[in-house]
């Protein structure tokens, strides 16, 4: 069986490139095509050379809708717009579209199901594995623990550059504690407080946003009882771990019928 031939978008930004290099080192797996937007100083560069890894061949392009057609898949980590016009390609091609992109709007959320009819989707607020894995874990531990006795808060910090809150793990984990909670997270979330906000909400999970520095990703879940507390936590060291999972989301859902899957049907652990 030959290797699975991905498109890397936004391939000259900082996540691009390392999805390159992870591609490039992967068994099975190679860089079909790379995209970047139109008017870049990138297009027309070796997708290889500018990743740090000397030359592979292929060029930055412009063009999507020709990139799709020679692949099998697709790796995308831009932003909502992008990932929705994205999606609407790779159900025409057909292929494989694993989207890491966060801060999706319900509209966007809308436009990729759809697009997930003709397109075999596998769409997380967070690729690592070890994150799926702790999403999980959050789902129990909110279950196992009563709204009465318990508060959850989920605290999350990244670095000054990035553009939406609360984090995607952040909604990811807040999403797992109010399914094990069997509460609506969009009508039981706090995200912010200022000024005299009064006594906490029983059953209510809070958000706390920290932005500042270099830093790849840390998430915390805190369940706060009286006397004791519980913290289930996860940090990013290094983005190679969001390209890998992603990369292994590829592997998984190729040849899979098209659908709208999660990381955590890739682990098994859905």
């Amino acid at each position: 069986m030959s290797d699975m031939g991905l498109v890397i978008v936004g391939a000259a930004g900082r996540m691009g490139q390392t999805l390159i290099r992870t591609v490039h080192t992967m068994d099975g797996l190679r860089v079909a095509a790379a995209v970047e937007r139109p008017g870049s100083s990138f297009l027309g560069r070796d997708a290889g050379e500018l990743a740090g890894i000397g030359t592979i061949n292929v060029s930055i392009t412009d063009d999507p809708l020709a990139a799709f057609a020679k692949a099998d898949g697709v790796l995308d980590f831009t932003s909502p717009d992008s990932s929705v016009e994205f999606a609407g390609y790779a159900a025409q091609a057909q292929i494989v579209h694993v989207i890491g992109t966060t801060g999706l709007a319900p509209e966007h959320e809308a436009k990729i199901r759809a697009a997930a009819h003709h397109a075999t989707i596998v769409k997380s607020g967070n690729m690592s594995l070890g994150v799926n894995l702790l999403a999980v874990l959050v789902e129990k531990a909110a279950r196992a623990l009563e709204a009465s006795d318990f508060d959850i808060e989920v605290l999350e910090m990244h670095h000054r550059h990035k553009v939406d809150a609360p984090s995607g793990t952040a909604l990811l984990l807040g999403e797992a504690a109010a399914k094990g909670r069997e509460i609506a997270l969009a009508e039981r979330s706090v995200r912010v407080r200022d000024g005299h906000t009064g006594p906490r909400e029983e059953g209510t999970i809070g958000f706390a946003t920290l932005r500042g520095g270099s830093v790849v990703g840390e998430h915390s879940v805190i369940l706060a009882g009286s006397g004791e507390r519980i913290t289930l936590s996860h940090q990013a060291e290094d983005r190679g771990i969001f390209a890998h999972g992603a990369a292994k989301a590829a592997l998984w859902a190729h040849g899979r019928k098209p659908g709208l899957y999660s990381m955590l049907d890739v682990l098994g652990l859905n």
